[in-house]
């Protein structure tokens, strides 16, 4: 098998497992793990996975002047979008979470506007519009409560909040990314993550009771600790070698696509119109956003 089949296997597992994540990290929480109870794990467990796997990368020291965008870095990347996320996943439902964490590259675009001046084409405003029609739908249209999510439009309303931190992240890691080993890096942000969510993630770790936890439990604490946090970062990171940006990050749209169908085979989660619905919108406005402008068109 070639390198570039390889990476593209490597996207898709990446998006597989962020697309059963929505569903297994719902799954224990809040009866076995609070949500910040489980960021204490997850943070702390890739920490202490990342400086293992860094023995293998280069030995480097991070330059003096990098180390405030490295603490932004780890703020909005492992810290705001990480509570946000899990938060909003034990107030909402997995298939709201797998559609809406899908807005970054639309926050991503806003953003560039706004901090770089990066231009925004009418087809890309289209598109904008439409995720933030399809996102804002799902929180103001649908239902408050349902089984095993006590506040619906609050958790949505984490998922965007989420979903912008994470933008924010992608943008101000950029040139580490481009100066930096990603081992060196990934070791260095997961470190002071796990030091700005101490007095955030701390009680409710302690609040778990490790004896009562049943295998299944056990089972998805490892898997969002090694699968979402560790491997999906490794998978894209090689996919990455072989692959273009742009090729890697349309394999966001097969993310809600599995979030939803693994909700659904599980029993965890009912697909509503609305909810449906939602998802055309926001998937419609991401690929219009990613969408690259023919060579000639302004766009404007």
């Amino acid at each position: 098998m070639s390198k570039r089949s390889l990476a593209i296997l490597a996207a898709f597992g990446a998006t597989t497992i962020y697309g059963l994540n929505h569903t297994i990290a719902k799954g224990v929480m809040p009866h076995y793990v609070g949500p910040f109870g489980f960021i204490f794990l997850r943070v702390s467990g890739a920490a202490l996975l990342f400086w293992i796997i860094s023995l293998l990368g280069p030995r480097e020291s991070v330059e003096k002047r990098d180390w405030g965008r490295l603490l932004l870095c780890a703020l909005f990347g492992m810290v705001i979008n990480m509570l946000a996320f899990f938060k909003g996943l034990q107030l909402s439902t997995p298939i709201n979470s797998s559609v809406l964490v899908t807005i970054t590259p639309i926050i991503v675009v806003i953003f560039s506007f706004f901090l770089i001046q990066e231009k925004i084409t009418r087809i890309k405003s289209i598109g904008i519009a439409m995720g933030l029609l399809g996102a804002l739908a799902l929180i103001f249209m649908n239902e408050s409560v349902s089984s095993n999510a006590p506040n619906i439009p609050a958790g949505n309303a984490l998922f965007i909040l989420n979903a912008t931190s994470y933008g924010l992240y992608l943008i101000l890691a950029k040139k580490l990314i481009q100066k930096y080993h990603p081992f060196t890096l990934m070791k260095w942000l997961f470190s002071l993550a796990f030091i700005i969510n101490l007095p955030v993630t701390l009680p409710e770790f302690l609040e778990i009771q490790w004896r009562e936890l049943p295998l299944d439990a056990i089972g998805a604490i490892i898997f969002v600790i090694v699968g979402t946090t560790f491997l999906t970062y490794l998978f894209n990171v090689f996919a990455l070698t072989q692959l273009k940006a742009s090729t890697v990050s349309a394999f966001v749209y097969f993310q809600p696509v599995i979030g939803i169908a693994f909700a659904l085979i599980s029993g965890k989660d009912t697909l509503s119109l609305l909810n449906f619905s939602a998802t055309l919108l926001v998937l419609g406005g991401v690929y219009l956003v990613s969408k690259k402008p023919k060579p000639g068109l302004s766009g404007t």
